[in-house]
């Protein structure tokens, strides 16, 4: 057995559990041009000497000239002499030419201090399956990072949505591991198309926030090929200049110390040339590390610091280690010109275009879940007579919270887009249904009084209160504490209800909860509290600029005065859009697929009250819905960007088709998930997590278990009628092994509509490996008018239509009699034949 055949093995699963099978039957190995045999552009331009000898000539004569200390200073993160609140730094060797470098991160807009375009969330772009917009979004992304003086953006995110309790679901694209690779593919050529350096992760299995740091994700070798490293395999096909490893451990070992994957996986089976990162404090090592592959710790220098130039000096690292990693850096920075004498001048921020391609995003992406009796578009006394409910209509939700959070310069209210789409005539109202920042508490509630609702400490100087107060019955209270400047004390009943959180919960509040409408930082702890009296004690520092603060709260009775507001608004109205809201963030998992708060009772409430409402969900994954038989419609928008408000409105009014379809499944109850009942697959048992559902990930778990979920993946309405005919399959396509799939689609209704035709394929009879029931292999996204047809062609490639061997450590071409579906989704396929595939 060869050296890295040996290596490969380090990948599978150890024990019973995760053993591969054997390949049997007549199976044939894809050849290396089918595994990146995508129909998409060549991998990004970068200057035309750029690239073999000249390229090679000025990263040498660099090596040459730089000190050992000015190397490692390379290779490591530090603090930013001019910040623009960015995620991390590089000083750069001013003297040799070798320019600072600023990194931001970018999911979803450029995040730093500065504004800029909020676009749409990840999942939302792929909810639109439009590759050719994933590059557009890109772009956007790529022209704003140069504009506000980015270098490299820690985008896009392609781990898979495996979880939907995980909280990171938002920013990225969805359960299905092909059209992932399609996307993130074209969004990182979309950003290095403007010459910023894409850093894709979070290599590897990065798909959850619970005990990120510590977790060990322990997967076999086909699952993690099949499965999670699509994307990045696509990233690295698609031209990416850098990738960021994860925060876990991948079969025993921290992703930036994992040579299976960082040097066989990433370098030597893919090809990829460009430098490995680390995320945030995710170094663990200095030796092993730079040992394995990893080249630059972020956002310091704690291993590749002081403790890289020590292990140097004392032997336990080579300089040829240090050399090529220093090599890995500059040759990338030499592609994308940014060595160069005259680097190319950065563009202006063109805020319009953005604002453009934002609202595009939405509504191209927004999923229109259900829609009875009409609901849907709103016209004529519906579209005149309307209450807009809940919180998140009266305030926009732009995005979730975390790396992917920006803030733009503006964006407007849901409910000041529908009132300006309702135009003059018609008649919005509005009720909060659910208060999210509190009201003021009674200036005499507490003994002695204070007023705590807008509260000034001067630099320099400490504030405190201490006071009673009592309740003449049980009642549940939300105290909600706002501030600008250091957090509040605030203990009731000698309990500290604010105290500092554990790791990145503190640092990410959420996109929503976390900030009140005029950006004061808020907190909010929600209690049970007796009749009887309780003490509160209030402690605030005014710090070296001063603060403002105030300290609110909801009630038992605030709650219902508020639902009967919304209650008595829906009565009014000939039509209800009650906007609902989940707030996720980087930094913690959901620990429920339920709306959040009481919002399900709003929705009870409302509902009865008037059933011709449509519930738009600004929420960050799939979300469950006792309540949904009683609604007229359910707009899934997740989180919209800054546009988001005339996206919404625009999908409402009918003016925009709602062109969206679901990248991952909605279960019907919570047990009923790839992980449901399973804490070992999620969120692991002593720190240990198996990847035991294999290759069965998100749809393909429903299939393979005979599991209904509420909607499936690639669900989506539309405002008219279609029809598919015609199912024709020949070999060939794209490439040898392939498949041409050709069928019909016929827009059958009364209006213009756009339509998402997915292509999926069963498995081998000749390969004694693990397959799925069904594997998307292909979708086109169409417009037609009333009345007309197209005849689609999708080709299927070899890569669609193999599994990969943990024997051979290869992907090996499914040949025999395989069955093809076509349809709307994943669950509704009206086309379906079979054919036989050739390994010729």
């Amino acid at each position: 057995m060869s050296e890295a055949v040996s290596r490969r093995t380090a990948l599978r699963l150890l024990g019973a559990a995760g053993a591969a099978l054997g390949t049997g039957g007549c199976v044939a190995t894809v050849p290396p041009d089918a595994v990146r045999s995508r129909a998409s552009p060549a991998p990004p331009t970068a200057p035309a000497d750029a690239a073999g000898p000249g390229r090679d000539a000025r990263v040498d004569a660099l090596l040459e000239r730089l000190t050992p200390d000015e190397k490692t200073a390379l290779l490591h993160g530090a603090q930013d002499p001019a910040p623009l609140g960015q995620a991390g730094y590089l000083p750069g060797v001013p003297r040799l030419g070798i320019p600072a470098l600023r990194l931001a991160d970018g999911p979803a807009g450029v995040r730093v201090t500065a504004a800029a375009t909020a676009l749409p969330a990840p999942v939302l772009l792929a909810s639109a399956f439009d590759p050719a917009l994933a590059r557009e979004y890109g772009r956007v992304i790529g022209r704003e990072a140069r504009a506000l003086r980015q270098d490299i953006l820690l985008a896009p995110m392609a781990n898979l949505i495996r979880t939907p309790y995980a909280g990171r679901n938002f920013e990225t694209f969805a359960e299905d591991p092909r059209l992932t690779a399609d996307l993130v593919a074209e969004v990182v050529r979309g950003i290095q198309d403007e010459g910023v350096v894409a850093a894709v992760k979070h290599f590897a299995l990065g798909n959850q926030e619970q005990g990120r740091d510590t977790v060990d994700v322990v997967v076999a070798e086909q699952t993690l090929h099949e499965t999670e490293l699509r994307g990045f395999e696509a990233a690295v096909a698609a031209g990416a200049g850098a990738v960021t490893a994860a925060y876990n451990k991948v079969n025993g070992v921290h992703a930036c110390e994992s040579a299976p994957l960082l040097g066989e996986v990433l370098r030597e089976d893919w090809g990829f040339d460009g430098w490995v990162m680390s995320d945030r404090d995710t170094a663990h090592s200095t030796v092993a590390a730079i040992t394995a592959g990893l080249d630059m710790e972020m956002p310091g220098g704690t291993r590749f610091g002081r403790p890289l130039r020590e292990a140097v000096r004392a032997g336990t690292v080579s300089e040829a280690s240090v050399d090529l990693a220093v090599r890995r850096v500059l040759t990338t920075l030499h592609r994308f010109g940014l060595l160069d004498a005259r680097p190319a001048r950065r563009p202006p921020s063109d805020a319009a275009a953005g604002a453009r391609t934002a609202r595009t995003v939405a509504t191209s992406g927004a999923v229109l879940l259900r829609n009875e009796q009409e609901t849907l578009p709103l016209a004529g006394a519906a579209a005149r007579s309307i209450a807009v409910i809940g919180p998140t209509g009266q305030l926009p939700f732009v995005s979730g919270g975390g790396s992917a959070h920006v803030v733009p310069e503006d964006a407007d209210a849901p409910l000041t887009a529908i009132r300006r789409r309702a135009g003059n005539g018609s008649t919005v109202r509005s009720a909060l249904g659910e208060d999210l920042y509190g009201k003021p508490l009674p200036p005499r509630l507490l003994t002695p009084a204070a007023a705590l609702d807008d509260r000034r400490v001067d630099a320099g100087r400490g504030w405190t209160h201490e006071g009673e107060f009592r309740l003449a019955a049980d009642d549940e209270w939300t105290l909600i504490v706002h501030y600008t400047g250091q957090r509040p004390g605030v203990r009731l009943d000698g309990e500290d209800l604010f105290p500092v959180r554990e790791g990145m919960a503190e640092h990410y509040a959420g996109g929503l909860l976390g900030t009140a409408p005029d950006g004061m930082t808020v907190r909010r702890r929600s209690l049970a509290l007796k009749a009887g009296t309780h003490r509160l004690t209030v402690n605030a520092q005014g710090g070296a600029g001063g603060q403002r603060f105030r300290l609110r709260h909801t009630t038992g009775a605030t709650r219902a005065a508020d639902l009967a507001e919304a209650v008595r608004a829906a009565k009014e109205a000939r039509s209800v859009v009650l906007f609902a809201y989940e707030d996720a963030t980087e930094g913690r998992d959901r620990t429920s697929l339920a709306l959040p708060g009481g919002q399900e009772r709003l929705i009870d409430a409302v509902t009865a009250a008037n059933p011709r409402t449509t519930v738009v969900l600004n929420t960050s994954s799939a979300t469950t819905m006792p309540w949904l038989a009683r609604t007229g419609a359910v707009l899934q928008m997740y989180y919209p960007g800054q546009e988001g408000a005339a996206a919404t409105a625009a999908v409402l009014f009918g003016d925009a088709e709602p062109g969206g379809r679901l990248t991952q499944t909605f279960p019907a109850d919570e047990r009923a998930t790839p992980v449901g009942g399973q804490p070992l697959r999620y969120p692991g048992v002593g720190g240990r997590q198996e990847y035991g559902e294999g290759v069965h990930v998100g749809h393909r778990w429903y299939d393979a278990q005979q599991v209904t979920p509420l909607f499936p993946f690639g669900h989506g309405l539309s405002y008219t009628t279609w029809q598919y005919e015609k199912l024709s399959l020949r070999p060939g396509g794209a490439r040898a092994g392939g498949l041409r799939v050709e069928f019909t689609v016929r827009n059958t209704g009364r209006r213009k509509g756009t339509e998402v035709a997915q292509v999926y394929v069963g498995p081998s009879p000749q390969l004694k490996l693990d397959q799925p029931v069904r594997a998307l292999a292909g979708y086109r996204r169409l417009t037609l008018a009333p009345g007309e047809a197209r005849r689609v062609t999708v080709d299927v490639d070899a890569r669609a239509l193999s599994s990969w061997d943990p024997e051979r450590h290869a992907w090996v071409l499914g040949a025999g009699r395989r069955e093809v579906f076509v349809g709307r989704s994943s669950r509704e396929l009206p086309l379906r034949s079979k054919t036989v595939v050739t390994s010729r």
